[in-house]
């Protein structure tokens, strides 16, 4: 047990005083707190106004005035304002505390600012319905984006309005654009459109636009979720984002660390550092606390990451929504699924001399590990499907399942839980069993890399 520790602890502080791990191990970090720092400074600058004309060849002779009217920067303003106070009722308490406190002010005032900037003065022109379209079009290539003049010409069709007789479909319109044209103005245009002929479609039948609005709304209302613990407003993208943000975890600590596991054991092998190891200690011994010192490496990274999840989850009051046992589950399947991909990393590594000869053997690997990311979001949505319940139990990808079944919406039995443990010990064993075999003869095999097929060989052997 000396010798293995001794192993594990060489490792361990071979890996993480290195400038490559410490590095990929705060960039996350540092990225996040480079964000919080520009951000704000970002959404102080505000797009620059916009001022310009709207042409409009309007054959039908009932859609200049509405879209008038919809374009006035008093019309526009008035729109704005009441979709801020709209999102500002959307923003979560938590979310507007936090912006007060790390000086950012009114979150949605400045968000809204950031993203639209001043009110945009347009100007429809209405031009005559026998307008040459191709002669109206070249007032569109003068200028930049940002120069005032055309910014965009709006062509009626001559059924928008009226439909033709015999036929049971609406024309629409033709919309042309200055090139770079700020999309917040083709947005409002295109609303304009659609608003006016609408208006105009209403108003020649005869009918109350208003009356039609009123029986058409519904407002939209936040679902409430009702558990055990009492009622919560449900909160749809969390539902959503946690069983991914647990998956991405144990796969970033068990990708990181048999990774690690693997390019050393590669790196000992090619410079014949493990013929001296082996004088000291035996195959099984030298695998053994190369998995443990890695392991631990890998479980920097799960503690360090999930430490900010939770510090997240904190700032924005949804710590509620996150079951305290799920952490010490996350660790147990950690443990589980690294002892059984990184014994399969060690296996490869000793198998090869270089690191170009590891990519072959790797892929099988690779794939199966990115499978619970494709099945992510069958499994998050119907946990408790057979399919879903299924895949829980087949090594070895049953802890990422098992962790996305955990975290969704339905919860499986705890039965299940530690049925699903007891699948991945004994996955652990078989490729622990696997491993030492190939690792012991692949150690000192030199020559030519050998296939998948040589691997099961030297296993039977």
């Amino acid at each position: 047990m000396n010798k293995i520790a001794w192993i594990a602890r060489r490792d361990f502080l071979a890996t993480v005083s290195t400038k490559g791990f410490i590095l990929g191990l705060l960039i996350t970090p540092t990225l996040l707190g480079m964000m919080i720092i520009v951000m704000p400074i970002l959404m102080s600058e505000k797009p620059p106004n916009i001022e310009g004309e709207v042409a409009l060849i309007d054959p039908t002779g009932e859609v200049a005035d509405g879209m008038r009217d919809y374009l006035t920067p008093e019309a526009v303003a008035l729109r704005w304002s009441d979709l801020k106070e709209k999102l500002d009722a959307e923003t979560p308490e938590a979310i507007r505390r936090l912006a007060e406190r790390s000086g950012s002010g009114n979150l949605t005032e400045n968000a809204w600012q950031a993203m639209l900037g001043d009110v945009p003065k347009l100007h429809v022109n209405l031009l005559r319905a026998e307008a040459d379209a191709e002669a109206e079009k070249q007032p569109l290539l003068q200028g930049s984006s940002r120069d005032s003049g055309r910014l965009a010409l709006v062509i009626v069709h001559s059924d928008a309005v009226k439909r033709v007789p015999g036929s049971e479909q609406f024309g629409s319109y033709d919309l042309f654009v200055r090139e770079k044209l700020d999309d917040r103005i083709e947005g409002e245009i295109k609303a304009a459109m659609r608003r006016s002929i609408v208006d105009s479609r209403v108003r020649l039948r005869g009918l109350d636009r208003e009356e039609i609005n009123a029986l058409t709304r519904v407002e939209r209302v936040r679902s409430t979720t009702v558990t055990e613990k009492g009622e919560q407003e449900t909160n749809e993208i969390l539902n959503m984002l946690l069983p991914a943000g647990f998956m991405i975890l144990l796969l970033i600590a068990v990708l990181t660390g048999g990774q690690q596991l693997m390019t050393s054991t590669v790196e000992e092998k090619s410079s014949r550092v493990v013929e001296v190891l082996l004088s000291a200690v035996s195959p099984m011994q030298l695998m053994t606390g190369k998995i443990i010192g890695q392991l631990c490496a890998g479980m920097i990274i799960l503690v360090l990451y999930s430490a900010m999840g939770m510090a997240a989850l904190v700032s924005f009051a949804f710590l509620g929504l996150l079951d305290p046992w799920l952490l010490f589950y996350l660790v147990i399947f950690y443990f589980i699924a690294y002892f059984t991909f990184g014994s399969l990393m060690a296996a490869i590594g000793s198998a090869v001399n270089e690191m170009s000869e590891a990519q072959a053997l790797m892929t099988p690997v690779m794939i199966i590990m990115m499978i619970p990311w494709i099945l992510w979001l069958p499994i998050t949505r119907d946990p408790d499907s057979v399919f879903a319940t299924v895949v829980s139990f087949v090594p070895p990808i049953n802890t990422f399942a098992m962790m996305l079944r955990m975290t969704s919406t339905a919860p499986p039995p705890l039965w299940q839980v530690w049925l699903c443990i007891l699948v991945g010990v004994a996955g652990v064993y078989g490729a622990v069993w696997f491993a030492a075999k190939v690792f012991r003869v692949g150690l000192l095999m030199f020559g030519k890399p050998p296939n998948l097929a040589t691997l099961i060989r030297w296993v039977r052997t």
